[in-house]
């Protein structure tokens, strides 16, 4: 009964320290740009020094008008930083136009349909008894859960994402920003 509590008295503090309400967002800062809360998610992810590949493969995909639409979205979107760990040449190939359909399944995998700020995350995480599946655009599943305060994605194959600045909020959505590219199932 505890350790319930304890459980659950740090999900709360976590949905404090992470959520913002509807009626207040902020504009918070990524990459060294403002995010706007009134920009949708491409208008702002294309200010970001820290998400310039990102952009390029959503361009690359043709997901531009998908992502500037009305929504909407909960995007976990890799850094710069995040694509840099994959294997050498990963990213080039990928952003290859024969390559277009398995770039838009890796995109699309980090995108769940609706708004989910991680107060929300952290309420699936409670009732799931400490694990939410997300479903993704793509068709895939993530995995959130918490680690001390730290909130983490995992995808189909083991691979864990964290989120290093949640809830940034945008017209269309929100962004949580990864350190860490996941991917779906092969």
């Amino acid at each position: 009964m505890k350790t319930k509590n304890l459980f659950s008295a740090a999900i709360f503090t976590i949905a404090l320290a992470f959520g913002t309400s509807s009626y207040a967002q902020k504009t918070v800062m990524v990459g060294g740009a403002a995010m706007y809360p009134t920009k949708n998610i491409v208008e702002n992810a294309v200010n970001s020094k820290d998400h310039t590949t990102l952009v390029a493969a959503v361009k690359a995909a043709d997901l531009v008008t998908t992502l500037q639409s009305k929504g909407p979205f909960t995007v976990f979107a890799p850094t710069n930083a995040a694509f840099d760990k994959l294997p050498k040449g990963t990213v080039e190939t990928l952003l290859k136009p024969e390559n277009k359909a398995m770039l838009q399944s890796i995109l699309t995998y980090h995108v769940v349909a609706g708004k989910m700020n991680a107060k929300d995350i952290a309420k699936a995480i409670k009732k799931g008894k400490g694990k939410a599946t997300l479903k993704t655009v793509q068709g895939g599943t993530l995995t959130a859960w918490m680690m001390g305060k730290d909130l983490y994605i995992t995808d189909e194959n083991g691979n864990k994402a964290k989120v290093t600045i949640a809830d940034v909020n945008q017209s269309n959505g929100v962004i949580h920003v990864i350190d860490a590219v996941v991917t779906p199932k092969a």
